[in-house]
Formats: C-alpha cells, sequence, structure tokens
C-alpha cells in the first residue's frame, strides 16, 4: 500500500519535471528501492479497513497505517502531518515523524 501511493507521487511530481530530470528521479528511485530492499506487507482485509476507520481521520489513509502496524517499523515517516497526527500515534503506538524529524533525532544520536 505504501510502495503504491509513493510511487504514484513519485509520477505526478516526475511529470512536472523535464524529461531528463524525471527519468533521473525514477531511476533513483528504483535504485533505492533495490539497496533498501523493503519489506512486503500484504494489503490489509476489507473488513479490517473498516473496523479501522476510527484511527485516522482521512479513510483513504486507513490501509497505508493499517499497514504501517502490520510491519511494526521503528519509524513511520510521512510529510502528511495533517492527517498522520499525535493522535493517531498514540492510538496505534507508532512513531509517526516527517524525514527531517527523523534525521534531526538520528544525528542528535552521535552528538
Amino acid at each position: 500500500m505504501v510502495r503504491d501511493e509513493v510511487e504514484e507521487n513519485l509520477l505526478l511530481h516526475a511529470q512536472r519535471l523535464p524529461a531528463l530530470d524525471a527519468n533521473q528521479l525514477v531511476e533513483d528511485y528504483r535504485v533505492l528501492i533495490k539497496l533498501t530492499n523493503p519489506e512486503v506487507v500484504a494489503y490489509p482485509d476489507k473488513d479490517l479497513v473498516r473496523s479501522s476507520r476510527h484511527l485516522i481521520r482521512h479513510a483513504a489513509d486507513v490501509p497505508v497505517l493499517l499497514s504501517a502496524i502490520a510491519s511494526k517499523p521503528d519509524w513511520l515517516l510521512t510529510h502528511n502531518t495533517k492527517h498522520f497526527t499525535k493522535a493517531v500515534a498514540e492510538r496505534t503506538s507508532l512513531r509517526i515523524a516527517t524525514p527531517a524529524d527523523f534525521f534531526r533525532a538520528l544525528s542528535s544520536l552521535f552528538r
């Protein structure tokens, strides 16, 4: 679910770039996926999505949230702090942060 959403957004942003830059962006993403070898989590069941609607305000984010819960990440990184709020983090026991906040926390470990 998350990978599909990332790829959809990536393609939307790539369309606004010159062709060479767009191609490089897509290729860089493919390399990143290959290097990181992400865990693949099955799409959440429709009944689970329906019954979990209370976890987050935006209905389209429920499957993404459930995929994150299923993978038990150390961090859930998103720029969507409008929907993935502190309340959502508390309800789900996920550590939700923006990528910048994550890297600030990571760099503070090495000071």
